[in-house]
């Protein structure tokens, strides 16, 4: 029997991962994985957990959000030959599942999934010198939702909460000149937004079609929003991502392994949805394919 490494954030998805876990857990073992459960108290746990104790497992698997998937993720980036990586989403947006069509807030789906499913090379950025993302970081308008609302308007609204935090902003979205230096060239404008990705999915509210994003090319995705000016404007811009078109003039989708952002003055950024810290200066990068992820 393989040994399987649970790492589990007992307050994602409003604790629903409670509700048939003994039977997901049977599923486990009846498929060949003896489970051990690591349980998550704060911030950086689930990077701890990993990054001592992973090379002892064949498998690692996490139960939680984004947020806790990029913390074990940046854990396995510590050590040699990181185990391949299971998932059980049980967050709010739960962009990592959509983008891999994993079950989300199903823990005998996902215990199923982990079974059935395949290793794939995952990419994994690099933000700055020593922190790492699964599938985001960016700055800018809205984003700042993910981490601003607070946890008990999560636990109780679900993504109604991001929904709602992020129309209180629509009053205050700050046009940030920013010089964005990538592989193929330099960029220099007032932006509103701006990311680096390896997902199709952000916020659960935006999806970027499939043929767009490959998850262990090398290679990430670069949004950058130009600020629109105008209330008309920001609605043809709104309408153009909501719809998958991405014909915007405002919009621009490039793809690069490397980014650096420069800035008049430190700006907010989020790494998977969690406060990244203010950068008047920051480098990002693609590892190619440090981890493999069951799916």
């Amino acid at each position: 029997m393989k040994k399987l490494m649970l790492i589990v954030n007992p307050v994602a998805g409003r604790g629903g991962f409670k509700s048939f876990f003994g039977e997901a857990m049977q599923v486990l073992a009846s498929g060949g994985l003896q489970p051990s459960l690591f349980f998550t108290a704060g911030r950086g746990d689930a990077t701890k957990f990993a990054a001592e104790n992973a090379e002892n497992f064949d498998v690692v698997a996490c139960i939680g959000g984004d947020g806790t998937l990029s913390e074990v993720l940046a854990g396995l980036m510590k050590i040699n030959n990181p185990p391949p990586v299971g998932y059980f989403p049980m967050g709010t947006a739960n962009d990592v599942a959509t983008t891999l069509g994993l079950p989300k807030n199903d823990t005998i789906g996902a215990a199923k999934r982990i079974l059935s499913g395949s290793p794939h090379p995952f990419d994994v950025g690099g933000f700055g010198d020593h922190e790492y993302f699964a599938y985001i970081a960016a700055f800018g308008a809205f984003t700042e939702v993910s981490y601003a609302t607070p946890q008990d308007q999560k636990r109780a609204l679900g993504h109604l909460a991001y929904v709602l935090q992020g129309a209180a902003q629509l009053g205050k979205i700050e046009i940030i000149h920013t010089k964005v230096e990538y592989d193929d060239g330099v960029l220099e404008d007032d932006l509103v937004y701006g990311s680096m990705s390896n997902s199709t999915s952000v916020a659960g509210i935006v999806h970027l079609r499939e043929e767009m994003v490959s998850l262990g090319d090398g290679m990430s995705e670069l949004v950058l929003v130009r600020d629109p000016g105008t209330i008309d404007a920001y609605g043809e811009l709104a309408a153009s991502v909501l719809s998958r078109r991405f014909d915007s003039n405002y919009l621009r989708i490039l793809h690069t392994k490397h980014a650096k952002f420069t800035f008049d003055k430190p700006i907010a950024w989020t790494r998977d949805g969690e406060a990244g810290g203010e950068h008047k200066a920051i480098e990002l990068c693609n590892y190619h394919a440090p981890v493999q992820l069951i799916f």
